[in-house]
C-alpha cells in the first residue's frame, strides 16, 4: 500500500507488505474515487478525494479542523452526495441503495446524545434492527450481542440520558453494532472522555473485529490503535501510509497542523 498524495505531494513512502487485510472477493470494503463536494454557499470542501479501505483495516483520518474529514464521512452513508463515486462492499452509495448502505455503514457521531433518543438503552440499541424488519427474537439476540461487545450487558434497562459520557459512547457504538455493519465510522470517539473512559474505549476499538475509519485529533490513540493513517487538509488527501512511517515525517505533520505524539 503506497503512500498517496493529492497535488502537491509532501512525502513519499511505501507501506510494508501485508499491511492490508486480504479481500475475500477482491472488493474493498470502502472505495472512494475522485469525490468532490461543494456546500450550497459555494465552499468546496472536497477535491477529487480517492481512498480504499480493505476488510479488517483500522484507519485513522487526521487533519486540522475544517480539513473536510466530517464532510467525507457524511458521504459514506449518503447524508451528503457529491461528484465522484463511493462504494461500500461493492455497492454504490446511491439513493436506491441507501437503506442497505445505512445498515452496512455504522456511523458514530462525536456527541453520543445525537444517537441516543429512546427512553432506555435496550430501545436505543434495538432501534436499528427493528427498522430492518427483523423478528423480535433476532432483535433481542442482536441487542444482547451488541451490548456484550461493548461491555454494557447490564445496562439494557438503564435510562440512556442518565449515563456518563463514556458509557453513552459505548452505547452509541452498540446501536450500530446491532446492525452488523461492514465498516464502523467514528467521529472523534475519544473527545470529552476522562483518562479511564478513554482507555476503555481504546481497548474496545482494538478488540472489535471490524473494519474502521476513525476521524480523530487524538494522535496518541492513532499511534496505539491505527496501523494506517490518512492525512486530510483543505479537502485533499495529502498523505496515506503506515502510521509509524508518517509520524517520522515531522515536517509533514507540522505543515498540516498535526503534532507527533
Amino acid at each position: 500500500m503506497p503512500v498517496v498524495h493529492s497535488h502537491p505531494p509532501t512525502t513519499i513512502a511505501a507501506a510494508p507488505s501485508g499491511s492490508r487485510a486480504p479481500e475475500a472477493n477482491g472488493t474493498p470494503t470502502l472505495l472512494i474515487d475522485k469525490l468532490s463536494f461543494s456546500y450550497p454557499d459555494g465552499h468546496q470542501a472536497l477535491f477529487e478525494v480517492s481512498l480504499e479501505v480493505s476488510a479488517g483495516e483500522k484507519v485513522a483520518l487526521v487533519g486540522p479542523n475544517g480539513a473536510g474529514k466530517s464532510t467525507l464521512m457524511l458521504h459514506l452513508n449518503g447524508i451528503l452526495h457529491g461528484k465522484g463515486e463511493v462504494k461500500v462492499a461493492g455497492l454504490p452509495v446511491t439513493k436506491p441503495n441507501l437503506p442497505a448502505i445505512r445498515g452496512m455503514v455504522g456511523v458514530v457521531f462525536q456527541n453520543p446524545d445525537d444517537q441516543l433518543f429512546s427512553p432506555t438503552v435496550f430501545e436505543d440499541v434495538a432501534f436499528g434492527p427493528l427498522h430492518m424488519g427483523l423478528p423480535e427474537a433476532e432483535v433481542r439476540r442482536r441487542v444482547a450481542e451488541a451490548l456484550a461487545q461493548v461491555g454494557m450487558s447490564d445496562y439494557a434497562g438503564r435510562l440512556s440520558h442518565h449515563l456518563s459520557v463514556g458509557e453513552k459512547k459505548r452505547i452509541a457504538i452498540a446501536t450500530v453494532l446491532s446492525m452488523h455493519p461492514e465498516i464502523l465510522v467514528l467521529d472523534e470517539p475519544s473527545a470529552g472522555l476522562d483518562p479511564r473512559a478513554r482507555r476503555q474505549l481504546i481497548r474496545l476499538l482494538r478488540d472489535l473485529p471490524l473494519t474502521m475509519l476513525v476521524s480523530t485529533h487524538d494522535m496518541l490513540m492513532v499511534r496505539e490503535l491505527f496501523p494506517r493513517m490518512v492525512v486530510v487538509d483543505e479537502g485533499r488527501i495529502v498523505a496515506d501510509g503506515p502510521t509509524a512511517l508518517l509520524f517520522e515525517d515531522v515536517a509533514l505533520l507540522e505543515e498540516h497542523g498535526l503534532e507527533r505524539p
